[in-house]
């Protein structure tokens, strides 16, 4: 890669000196045949490309290549003035092959040249750019909103879609770059006929004043090395110039340009047949050459017939072939890898929920699943997998459900021409509708028409329409389980993002101290428990304080939680509506004493009276916040959160607990009620 850079570095200097210093004959014949080369091998590359990002370097090589005939047409200029009209063999054969003799002739030919490469070929690239780049440009949001779809229905993955859009990126970018590299190659053009007149009045005053010539003698030299120079620059730049449109023209494809054009032109027999018929037909009008028009329908004729032939043969060579695979697809054995994969979340839904879903028939739940993505992300630290979205016929109509790996850990139902109208307020006023749980947090609701909507809102009721109904129970759902949803891919490419930042901090923990197994574990306590997992510096920091004093994941989590204080205490004291419950000092008493630590870790073992009594207090005081609106929030001492919080998880799995030490000092904590034993 760095010899490259060298190579294209000296080249681009080394064009850059041509102008200036001057050369012999001999090294300009060298040039221009490398000139000629040069342009031949772009034009035949651009002929087996499959699209135009495959020769993505192109706009900045018409720079390179005009700047080198430029170089290379100012040198043969002084060569031609200071020499006498001798600019070298390669010069002198093309003016004196084109011109033939004849100076107007070869005049006539080099303008030519030059209107076909100007009006013609690089206007209609110019043009062809402008528009490929402006199509390009306003397709972009449709292109990046498909790829997301894509993404999050699981028909690819994060490094497809990225690549993807990288690739939208770099098409308007090249379209753009040809739009303004077609000029380069006008103003070529339009020097060379500049470079031309001056060679020309130039060679006259040379020949006429200098070399001692006459008029006629002066013309004939300097006028048949100025067409030869510009014919043997044109025609490279002809050439560069018909590359260009080759790829602006270019759509697309599978195959290269050569493979296409034998498909789509000659693939039908009939029109080959036709044309050539045709042209029988006209050899018989009076006055066409009979020779040259039957030569080429005759082999347009063979070539038809041909093609017929080979287009009827495989038919039954194909039916063979299938007849042949199949058996031989019985016999060998059954791939059932691909029956074997477990997708980590999917959405499943009945017919009647598809216009929400289905882009075509307005629905944008594809494009509110990207939101929810980013809202995990946002509020846990986590990347949510794929979502897989497929409909299934064995739900009803309105029906949905959520699979975390192959298993049912959510469902609903919704009314696609409704909203759900759920009573917050407490209003009095009943309106009539469709008796529902809301799926998300199982509240009375009912379903209301359209005309219902203004009219329940105004009495104070919270109306739903059905896809935010569904996207706000698939994000609690996901939230709910996100501790599933991390696995060490996942882990690995959370540290690596974090090693971009953090690179001393990476290195002297992963994985000197801790692997990545060891990581996920204490990763997926923290989501478990609602605890955001997104400051990974802390997380690590942590990890690499208390690392060497011990390895045991329920510790080291205590440890992370202590020092996330102020994320937990912004997290779970952000609202008024909490009721603050702390544990007794005998529970805590109780709790430690029937600690013990095994080979497998601590475990805490309760006398049956002992668990009754602390799920009975629980449960009372849980009962009455739940009358009050509020949410419970246990606060314990350090060494027992983590124990209580195992024990009550087994009758309100969705219960708060923190320790002291999880509370910022700043948080003024009011304890309203305690825990304790009968």
């Amino acid at each position: 890669m760095k010899r490259s850079d060298i190579i294209v570095s000296g080249i681009t200097l080394g064009i850059v000196l041509l102008i200036i210093i001057p050369i012999s004959t001999w090294l300009l014949d060298a040039l221009l045949i490398i000139n000629i080369t040069a342009s031949l091998f772009m034009m035949l590359t651009t002929l087996f490309i499959k699209n135009a990002l495959e020769f993505s370097v192109l706009p900045t090589l018409l720079l390179l290549t005009t700047l080198f005939r430029l170089a290379l047409n100012l040198s043969a200029t002084k060569l031609i003035l200071s020499n006498g009209g001798n600019a070298g063999e390669v010069i002198a054969t093309f003016g004196s092959f084109v011109i033939s003799g004849n100076i107007v002739v070869g005049i006539i030919v080099f303008i030519i040249i030059i209107a076909i490469q100007f009006v013609v070929i690089t206007k209609g690239a110019e043009r062809v750019s402008e528009v490929a780049a402006r199509f390009t440009l306003d397709a972009m949001p449709g292109k990046q909103m498909a790829i997301d779809a894509d993404l999050n229905t699981g028909v690819i993955d994060e490094a497809t879609a990225r690549k993807r859009r990288d690739d939208i990126q770099r098409e308007a970018d090249f379209y753009g770059a040809m739009d303004g590299a077609s000029k380069f190659i006008k103003g070529d053009a339009i020097l060379s006929i500049i470079t031309t007149a001056v060679n020309i009045i130039g060679g006259l005053v040379v020949g006429l004043t200098m070399e001692g010539m006459d008029f006629k003698q002066a013309a004939v030299v300097y006028t048949m090395a100025t067409v030869g120079n510009g014919i043997v620059s044109q025609i490279p730049a002809l050439l560069i110039s018909t590359s260009a449109g080759i790829v602006v023209t270019r759509s697309a494809s599978e195959g290269s340009f050569g493979s296409d054009l034998s498909k789509q032109l000659i693939s039908n027999p009939n029109t080959i047949l036709i044309c050539g018929a045709v042209l029988v037909l006209i050899c018989l009008i009076p006055g066409f050459p009979k020779l040259q028009i039957l030569s080429i329908a005759a082999v347009l004729l063979v070539i038809g017939y041909l093609q017929m032939r080979s287009q009827a043969q495989p038919v039954k060579t194909v039916e063979e072939e299938t007849a042949k695979m199949s058996a031989e697809e019985k016999r060998r054995p059954e791939n059932v890898l691909n029956l074997l994969q477990v997708e980590q979340i999917e959405f499943e839904f009945g017919y009647g929920i598809v216009p929400l879903v289905d882009k075509s028939l307005g629905g944008d739940l594809l494009d509110r699943v990207i939101m929810i993505r980013r809202q995990c992300a946002v509020d846990l630290g986590i990347i949510i997998p794929s979502i897989r979205m497929r409909d299934n016929v064995r739900l009803g109509p309105n029906e949905y459900r959520v699979l975390i790996k192959g298993s049912e850990v959510a469902k609903g139902e919704v009314m696609p021409d409704h909203y759900l109208a759920i009573n917050t307020d407490g209003v009095e006023e009943t309106i009539t509708g469709i008796e529902t749980t809301e799926p998300t947090f199982g509240l009375p609701a009912l379903w209301i028409t359209k005309k219902q909507r203004e009219r329940a809102e105004l009495l104070g009721y919270t109306t739903i329409d059905p896809l935010s109904v569904i996207t706000t129970h698939l994000m609690e759902v996901i939230k709910q389980h996100s501790s599933e949803l991390i696995d060490r891919q996942q882990v690995k490419m959370l540290i690596d993002n974090l090693a971009q930042q953090q690179p001393t901090l990476v290195e002297e923990v992963v994985p000197k101290m801790f692997t990545y197994g060891d990581i996920q574990k204490i990763l997926v306590r923290l989501l478990r428990e609602n605890v955001p997992i997104k400051d990974m510096t802390t997380i690590i920091e942590t990890l690499a304080d208390y690392g060497s004093i011990t390895k045991n994941p329920d510790d080291l989590t205590e440890y992370v939680r202590q020092n996330l204080s102020r994320v937990i205490t912004q997290r779970f004291f952000s609202d008024d509506d909490i009721l603050i419950v702390a544990l007794d000092s005998k529970v805590e008493q109780i709790i430690l004493e029937k600690t013990k630590l095994l080979d497998t870790g601590t475990v805490t073992i309760l006398e049956p009276e002992q668990l009754q009594g602390i799920y009975k207090s629980t449960k009372e005081i849980i009962d009455k916040a739940s009358t009050q609106g509020k949410r419970v929030v246990v606060i314990t001492a350090p060494v027992t959160r983590a124990k209580f919080k195992k024990i009550i998880e087994q009758v309100a799995p969705g219960l708060t607990v923190l320790s002291y030490a999880e509370v910022e000092p700043t948080k003024q904590l009011q304890i309203e009620s305690i825990i304790k034993l009968p």
